[in-house]
């Protein structure tokens, strides 16, 4: 199997199967393959042995169904692109080992990756944490491909090293790094400052990759050029959480 990513703003990986080769990915992800190769849609792959384990893969932002690619006859090339732009970043995860990544940053992988839901330990303050709560976790053998928007920044966190983000701006980070949601540190920060009411803590020791742009700021962007509900519901998005958009209900405020 060969792999190569092509592109830079809206990159695209290309996937050469050879007759043993087997690539895994959500319905519908890819974006043009040659006549050799066959799909095959299930459930039952990607670590899901039974309906529990593929409901909660799809729980976490993954399908309930996963296509597997291959080209059993011979040689073949599946290509997926980039939804929004950003990176497309190759991770090989050992025996033992797992990624956190955002819900929806899984693009591909090989045979042998397993993917469920990843949760935090503060379940009652995640759930109005928004987009940054439930994970993805990414378990191997395999490798496998991760999407992240806009630009990527890394950083390899000491033991003991806290990093305070945004939840949406969490791309993916190492099993090694604990992971919890806390309220904003004010209270004039957490209702006016227009950041949210919650900012994740990230503990080393690992690393951690963070993306720039992410789809609820995009969408907020762009709610001043829709029209009608549509951006209603695009702002109501952007705002991230249930509680913000209770806060929004109550202090009156259509920006």
């Amino acid at each position: 199997m060969k792999s190569q990513i092509k592109g830079t703003t809206m990159p695209v990986l290309e996937i050469g199967l050879e007759p043993n080769d087997r690539i895994v990915a959500e319905p519908g992800e890819f974006s043009w393959m040659t006549e050799s190769v066959q799909m095959r849609t299930t459930a039952y792959t990607a670590g899901a042995r039974g309906i529990w384990g593929a409901i909660g893969r799809a729980f976490s932002g993954g399908g309930l169904f996963m296509t597997e690619y291959s080209a059993p006859a011979g040689r073949g090339v599946v290509a997926f692109a980039a939804k929004l732009p950003g990176e497309i970043l190759q991770v090989d995860v050992p025996s033992g080992h797992s990624y956190l990544i955002h819900r929806h940053g899984f693009l591909c992988g090989t045979e042998g990756l397993q993917l469920a839901t990843g949760f935090q330990r503060s379940l009652g303050a995640g759930i109005f944490g928004g987009d940054g709560f439930i994970l993805q976790r990414l378990s191997g053998p395999c490798t496998a491909w991760v999407e992240l928007g806009g630009e990527v920044v890394t950083y390899d966190l000491a033991p003991g090293e806290v990093l305070q983000v945004h939840p949406g701006h969490i791309g993916m980070f190492q099993d090694s790094v604990n992971f919890d949601i806390t309220f904003m540190r004010g209270f004039a920060n957490a209702l006016f400052g227009g950041d949210g009411l919650f900012v994740a803590r990230l503990t080393g020791p690992g690393k951690v990759w963070l993306q720039s742009l992410t789809v609820p700021n995009l969408a907020h962007a762009l709610a001043p050029y829709l029209s009608g509900h549509t951006a209603q519901n695009v702002e109501s998005g952007a705002v991230g959480g249930i509680a913000g958009a209770v806060l929004r209900d109550v202090f009156g405020g259509n920006r």
